[in-house]
């Protein structure tokens, strides 16, 4: 089992406000949320980033980017976990999904929006962000032998990473 677990904090791509006849949820990408979608998921392949497992809001806009994720990670998409809590997602009922994952997951992928992906992030780290940007990714490793054991107290490594960052 390994002593290292690791959660991928994402926040859905830049959504569209374009059609007010549709519901929140089935709100879609905009061509710029699709592009820096795919940018942000080359910047994980190129760091050998292959996720254990991958967990979604339901939403449409969470959804697309949690696929182009996968595609680019050679993540099936068919194997992506859907979670109706996520959406619009509370964030200790979210912290509570990722702690109660099966020990031999030893990375987590979630997609999802603010405010509350930005709190779960905030939950484990010693620098508060002020808001997780589309796109962006909250990578935090921890010295745990399992996720139910993830706190702050054992964050070995932090890494913000957003579309716009050099």
């Amino acid at each position: 089992m390994s002593k290292q677990k690791q959660l991928f904090i994402v926040r859905h791509g830049k959504s569209s406000w374009k059609y007010e006849s549709i519901d929140d949820i089935d709100r879609h990408l905009k061509e710029k949320g699709i592009h820096d979608a795919y940018k942000m998921a080359k910047r994980m392949k190129d760091k050998n980033i292959k996720p254990g497992l991958i967990i979604s809001s339901p939403a449409a806009r969470a959804y697309h980017t949690a696929s182009i994720f996968a595609r680019t990670l050679d993540y099936s998409p068919e194997d992506i976990t859907i979670r109706s809590h996520f959406y619009p997602g509370k964030d200790n009922e979210i912290i509570d999904t990722i702690k109660e994952l099966d020990d031999n997951v030893d990375s987590v992928m979630i997609f999802g929006h603010n405010p509350a992906f930005t709190d779960v992030a905030n939950h484990f780290l010693s620098e508060q962000l002020d808001k997780l940007p589309t796109s962006g990714v909250a990578i935090i490793s921890f010295n745990a032998s399992s996720l139910k054991d993830i706190e702050k107290e054992n964050v070995d490594q932090v890494e913000i990473d957003y579309p716009k960052k050099k």
